[in-house]
């Protein structure tokens, strides 16, 4: 996304403290929007044993928001740099407002192929334009916290994740109506965030002339097309992993490990993404390449123990290989971006940066639907061992010519 243009006068008045206020109700509108896109995640197992539907077709409810997430990046990611960082998270919790009517209301399989996409529009419309925000209210409210903008914007963003299927786990293993209930708790939720959001003071003035629409643009650096390529790559394996603990896991703990407990199924997925964000604050402040000598030393070991532990049917070494998979995926999602960012000059960066992220969303889509037509012809642990091997063989590739660069 591009720098906006700010007007210092109309920023100036408005108290500084007010920007710093606003920071961390963005902050947690953030995390709010992006935990409720995993909360269906422990649920969809509920989903299949009330209306029957093979256990493939999680994949396509889980494609339809990765679809949407891709479309609105595209389409919308970047208008706010037009009509001010405000609106446009103001219109992305509206969305989510309506996903969460339409999961109440229509909770069918084809109610939740229409929600799950129009989930997904939200989280697309919210990603980039909320870490724009936190960075730019961060630098008004304090001149030196840029980086910690990014790291707020990355927890918010993977630890909201991890949350969800903890909190659809709880709901239910605790709750009664589990189908029901996160969807209206939600809802009530981003209510209260529309007032939230409405009173954070804006950071971009709209331009008097609105420049002509067009889709976010994207491009690749001649230059530099093998070492971006590798990037794409690595932020692709990261989202394939992630996008098999908020679709298939819970699904595959009850087919292959026979753990039928909510609660469970949510913690293993909420494990990883914490191990993803712990592992990114941890080193911050180290080196890309040093953080790609850690991830070469934690990946490997976490995917094969995935497949260890699924062959052998134990949940904790499943379970425990996922946190250090986890902590790898973190590290790599890091080095991906650091190194997408590293290859333009400022005047392309939002453009190579779009392009890495639309990558990185293939990634949570194809894999997964390519998992979901697998398990109509194989086992659920054939399926896994093959998918364990493919992306580690991608995560090895891409994380070692990285590593050349830095």
């Amino acid at each position: 996304m591009t720098t906006s243009t700010t007007n210092r006068s109309v920023i100036r008045a408005v108290p500084a403290a007010w920007h710093g206020i606003g920071f961390w109700i963005i902050a947690v509108v953030f995390t709010t929007v992006m935990a409720y896109s995993t909360v269906p995640t422990p649920l969809y197992v509920l989903y299949e044993a009330r209306d029957g539907f093979p256990s493939f077709a999680v994949t396509f409810i889980f494609a339809a928001y990765a679809v949407g997430v891709v479309a609105s990046l595209y389409f919308a990611g970047h208008i706010s740099d037009w009509v001010g960082r405000r609106r446009i998270i103001l219109i992305s919790v509206a969305v989510e407002i309506l996903a969460s009517c339409l999961f109440i209301a229509w909770p069918d399989l084809p109610g939740l192929l229409v929600a799950r996409f129009v989930n997904g529009v939200g989280v697309g419309m919210l990603t980039a334009t909320a870490t724009a925000h936190l960075s730019e209210l961060r630098v008004i409210s304090r001149s030196d916290g840029s980086a910690d903008a990014s790291t707020v914007s990355g927890v918010a963003n993977l630890g909201g994740l991890g949350l969800g299927p903890l909190i659809g786990g709880l709901f239910a293993e605790f709750l009664p109506q589990p189908l029901l209930v996160p969807h209206v708790v939600f809802l009530a939720l981003f209510v209260v965030a529309v007032i939230g959001v409405a009173l954070v003071p804006e950071t971009v003035v709209k331009e008097e002339i609105r420049p002509a629409y067009r889709p976010q643009k994207v491009s690749v650096p001649r230059e530099s097309r093998a070492v971006f390529f590798a990037a794409g790559a690595a932020a692709f394996s990261s989202f394939a992993v992630f996008g098999l603990f908020t679709s298939l896991a819970p699904t595959f703990l009850v087919v292959t490990l026979h753990e039928t407990d909510r609660l469970v199924a949510g913690a293993v997925s909420f494990s990883v993404f914490a191990a993803a964000c712990l592992g990114q604050v941890l080193l911050s402040k180290a080196r890309i390449r040093t953080q790609l000598n850690v991830l070469l030393a934690l990946l490997p070991v976490g995917l094969v123990g995935l497949a260890v532990g699924a062959a052998a049917a134990s949940l904790p070494v499943f379970a425990a290989s996922g946190v250090v998979a986890g902590a790898g995926v973190g590290l790599l999602f890091r080095a991906a971006l650091s190194t997408g960012a590293s290859l333009a000059g400022a005047e392309s960066k939002g453009e190579v940066l779009a392009a890495l992220f639309l990558i990185a969303y293939a990634g949570l889509c194809i894999p997964v639907l390519l998992v979901g037509g697998a398990l109509v012809i194989a086992s659920p642990l054939a399926v896994l061992l093959v998918f364990v091997v493919l992306v580690l063989t991608a995560v090895l590739v891409s994380a070692i010519n990285m590593r050349r660069r830095h």
